[in-house]
């Protein structure tokens, strides 16, 4: 993967989208179907031509476009906009972890083929059984390096164990995009540096997709 602001832009919005899906589905019980479908699919997405390709193309992340356009830009102390920075910041830090023991990532690897043939026996990447086995790998694997990330929401949400599994199945998901991120060059100094850019590559792909 090329390491420019293009692909760093697009891995943070996805990171930012996962986030902000972990919080809905914590405070709410529930999160738009189309933006978690993005997140999880590209979890299956290892033979492409470009990140745009591991979301199914760019208008699948206009909400982690529009979230990094206006965190980047103008950040906010709302108990929202906390919450989801922490938790984006929560997964780069897990992933930058997770190189550093390349037996768990062969783990996640192997949980997510297994989770590959239900989604190809189910054709749904949202139905329950896929979402329980990314859920499991998880918690078997990203959830056992610390410091773990803590979600905050209602306990009726938290404890249904349907929605627990939707949060942990999109933080997977959001471990891909640091991943992505990483590859494309992203670190906390290339953010400070190219912050501005990378806004500005935010509203441009929301003004093109």
């Amino acid at each position: 993967m090329e390491k420019n602001d293009k692909n760093r832009t697009i891995a943070l919005a996805a990171v930012f989208q996962a986030s902000a899906l972990v919080r809905k589905l914590a405070v709410e019980g529930s999160a738009d179907e189309d933006d978690r479908r993005a997140i999880i699919a590209s979890l299956f997405q290892d033979d492409v031509n470009s990140i745009d390709e591991v979301y199914g193309g760019l208008p699948k992340l206009r909400s982690g476009f529009t979230l990094l356009s206006g965190l980047l830009s103008n950040p906010s102390t709302s108990p929202e906009t906390v919450d989801i920075t922490r938790y984006a910041i929560g997964l780069l830090h897990l992933e930058a972890q997770l190189r550093k023991q390349p037996a768990m990532g062969e783990k996640i690897l192997k949980g997510i083929e297994d989770a590959e043939r239900q989604r190809a026996y189910f054709d749904d990447v949202l139905h329950p059984s896929v979402i329980g086995k990314l859920a499991d790998t998880y918690q078997d694997t990203i959830s056992t390096l610390g410091p773990r990330i803590m979600v905050k929401g209602e306990q009726e949400h938290l404890g249904d164990p349907d929605t627990a599994a939707n949060i942990r199945a999109t933080l997977l998901g959001g471990i891909r995009a640091a991943v992505l991120w990483q590859q494309a060059g992203g670190s906390k100094f290339k953010l400070m540096l190219r912050r501005r850019k990378m806004v500005e590559a935010a509203r441009y792909f929301l003004n093109h997709c």
